[in-house]
């Protein structure tokens, strides 16, 4: 009867560890043309080559991420001297370092 309970209990425990990696695992769903076309007409994103927060904004984005505004740092340094870390968004005068969610990229930009 032990034994039963224990088997009963590991493959509980599996089914959730498999559950969480495939909820953290997928795609978050894309933003939307117009909201990408907004947020980069009322931001510059600062990026650089081999940042893989920036990849994960960039993820955010999908297809649309060509409608950003950005400068990656790692070629346009010049650009970039009062750049701490990337991803940074200028938003109407002031920084927002880290990858920032979308909902918060449309609140700061009012293209909610």
């Amino acid at each position: 009867m032990k034994l039963n309970k224990k088997w009963i209990t590991f493959i509980v425990i599996i089914a959730v560890i498999g559950l969480a990696i495939f909820l953290l695992g997928r795609n978050s769903p894309q933003t939307s043309e117009e909201v990408a076309r907004c947020i980069g007409q009322n931001s510059m994103l600062y990026i650089q080559l081999g940042c893989h927060a920036c990849k994960t904004q960039e993820d955010m984005f999908g297809e649309n991420y060509q409608y950003l505004n950005k400068i990656d740092c790692w070629f346009e340094q010049e650009k970039c001297s009062d750049i701490q870390e990337t991803p940074t968004w200028i938003i109407k005068g002031k920084k927002y370092e880290g990858v920032q969610s979308i909902e918060k990229l449309k609140e700061l930009t009012g293209c909610g």
